[in-house]
């Protein structure tokens, strides 16, 4: 590797597991040093006791999760250069007529709150710092955030307002941080599971039968996505070669656009 972050701390919201695992790994190799917070105690453990990584078990829905991590990592390491957020829940293509109208409210909640409030969240709490260091945060989007038929209504919109966030967060933040997101296409090798409203929450998207190979069927490319597929974007975006940039989404999704 090649160094590019050097030195940089970077902090991240999700990472247990999955795309979020998979940029970890990445921003270690490349130098850095990373705070995660993950909600799943297991794999919260699976990052315990590796080199230059704060881990902490809690959710980034909830800033005194998230501040509590920012201020361990600056407590150890004095500052922090970067911020990812890779939390995010699935809604396994439910479409509005099929959601009960008794559970719309609840898998609305859930389901932005998850997606779009632990962006928020963990700006919120990054942001005074990453002033200083004129740093720069980078969301997850998806596929979704452009094209219906990858999600259900509920995840689709979701991802569509978490664009939003990243225009209106760019406008806001310049010109100290930069905000930039990364929309990967579907994935292999992820834990993304169902909404706990929905009665989804033990269903994962990669458990589907022949996932693989729907993934290959689909992007032009024709290949189906591992979350190494997608690491090197946002080590660029957290990168100095990347301090021209804010407001825009890499979508690392197999080429679907030129279909």
């Amino acid at each position: 590797m090649s160094g590019l972050l050097h030195g940089k701390v970077i902090l991240c919201t999700g990472g247990g597991s999955g795309i979020g695992r998979g940029a970890i790994e990445a921003f270690r190799a490349e130098g850095a040093r990373v705070a995660v917070l993950e909600i799943d105690e297991e794999k919260a453990a699976t990052l315990e006791g590796l080199d230059d990584v704060i881990v902490h078990n809690g959710d980034a829905t909830f800033a005194t999760d998230t501040d509590n991590l920012v201020r361990d990592a600056l407590s150890r390491w004095g500052h922090i250069d970067a911020g990812a957020c890779f939390v995010g829940i699935f809604d396994h293509y439910r479409k509005l007529l099929d959601i009960p109208e008794s559970d719309l409210a609840a898998a609305f909640d859930e389901i932005f709150s998850v997606n779009v409030r632990s962006a928020l969240v963990t700006a919120y709490s990054l942001a005074p710092e990453l002033r200083h260091t004129k740093g720069s945060l980078t969301l997850t989007l998806s596929s979704s955030s452009f094209y219906p038929g990858r999600g259900g209504v509920l995840y689709v919109a979701s991802k569509f307002a978490l664009r939003g966030v990243v225009a209106a967060l760019a406008h806001e933040l310049a010109p100290d941080i930069r905000v930039n997101a990364v929309a990967p296409g579907g994935t292999l090798d992820t834990d993304l599971r169902g909404a706990t409203s929905l009665g989804l929450a033990d269903e994962r998207l990669a458990d589907r039968p022949g996932r693989g190979e729907e993934l290959e069927a689909r992007t032009p490319l024709r290949i189906a996505l591992t979350p190494e597929h997608h690491a090197g974007a946002y080590v660029f975006l957290a990168s100095s070669n990347a301090l021209g940039i804010t407001g825009e989404v890499i979508r690392s999704d197999g080429g679907l656009s030129v279909r």
